[in-house]
């Protein structure tokens, strides 16, 4: 049975870097940790692991972030519906975030949130996101 919902990817960028993101064009990133939140209604598994392959067509704006950061942890949370926006709202009274990012298909500023380490896992478990691995 496919798994389908959101989830989170807690990203590490190593360097401060203007980085062009599609249609967005050039974008300042801060050296840091960013937490992107995406849905998978077609199935968790196989979104996750495109977001793992480096080897990929362009087609969302995080695949341009993720030829310069690296994925640290993924979250999920099983649901039948879309939700992602309503955690990038709770997310945007929280962190900061990078304007019109991840978010063309919706009226939300932002799916990616430069975030504390500390107060992002705390938030993520919260929310009742769970750890991913491969096994999940």
């Amino acid at each position: 049975m496919t798994k389908t919902g959101s989830y989170i990817l807690f990203i590490h960028l190593p360097v401060s870097s203007h980085i062009v993101i599609g249609r967005l064009g050039e974008i300042f990133f801060r050296e840091g940790f960013y937490g992107y939140i995406g849905s998978a209604l077609s199935g968790i598994d196989q979104r996750v692991q495109r977001h793992l392959r480096t080897q990929k067509k362009f087609h969302w704006h995080i695949d341009y972030l993720l030829q310069y950061a690296t994925i640290q942890e993924v979250y999920y949370r099983v649901s039948d519906v879309k939700e992602e926006c309503l955690t990038a709202q709770y997310f945007s009274k929280i962190f900061d975030s990078i304007s019109g990012f991840g978010c063309s298909d919706c009226k939300c500023n932002s799916h990616l949130f430069y975030v504390d380490c500390k107060a992002f896992k705390k938030i993520v478990l919260k929310l009742g996101f769970n750890e991913y691995n491969k096994n999940t």
